[in-house]
Order: C-alpha cells, then sequence, then structure tokens
C-alpha cells in the first residue's frame, strides 16, 4: 500500500519541488499552504507522514504539531521539518512538540526522499 504524505509549506515552489520528489518515490501527496490548512486536511484523513514548513503564515510549524498531536489519529504520525531554519535550540523545541526529523533548505529532493524512507521505514 503506498504511504501518504502530507506536506505544508506556504511557498508554492517548495510544495511542487516536494510533490515531485514524493510522488516519483512513490507516495501520495496531499498538499497544504498553512498550518491552519494543515490542520484541516488532517481532520477526517489519515496520512502516514507529514512533512512541514518553520516559518508560516496563520499558524507556524511548531503550533501545528503541538494541535496536530491532540487529534487522536494524529499521535503517532511522524513529523518531519523542512525549513530554512537551523537554530539548535528550535530543533530542540520542535523535538518537545512531535516532530520526528529535520530538513534544511534549500534541499536536495533525493534527501528529502532518503529521510522520508527511513522514517516509513518503506
Amino acid at each position: 500500500m503506498t504511504a501518504s504524505i502530507l506536506t505544508v509549506d506556504d511557498s508554492a515552489s517548495i510544495r511542487l519541488t516536494t510533490r515531485v520528489a514524493l510522488s516519483h518515490a512513490g507516495y501520495t501527496v496531499t498538499e497544504a499552504v498553512d498550518g491552519v490548512d494543515g490542520i484541516a486536511k488532517l481532520q477526517g484523513a489519515q496520512f502516514d507522514l507529514i512533512v512541514t514548513d518553520l516559518n508560516m503564515p496563520n499558524m507556524d510549524g511548531l503550533t501545528m504539531i503541538r494541535e496536530l498531536r491532540k487529534i487522536p489519529s494524529c499521535m503517532g504520525v511522524p513529523v518531519i521539518f523542512l525549513t530554512t531554519e537551523s537554530d539548535q535550540e528550535l530543533k530542540q523545541e520542535a523535538k518537545s512538540a512531535g516532530a520526528t526529523g529535520w530538513l534544511t533548505k534549500p534541499f536536495d529532493p533525493e534527501s528529502l526522499v532518503k529521510i522520508v524512507r527511513k522514517v516509513l521505514g518503506r
């Protein structure tokens, strides 16, 4: 069965790059434009993984993770941050909020696919 991934980023070009990389690797990708949209897409849907930006309008990635961890069906879903930030304190805060991994932009699409395969085990 194909893994289903939710990508959350306010940049259309990043969403495109992410979708192309992940769909070429055989994953089903759903896109959201910010944390509010991401939470809305999580309602009633089941995802195997979430890839999110940190800095977004309306709701940032950290707030979104804290919110999605309150949704029973999202409790154990891995979350990978895809962001320009590389600050250790932020990484620690993200980990505390429930993030699984961290990839810094600009990113190599192959690196994203490798991390996704490692996290999903497929």
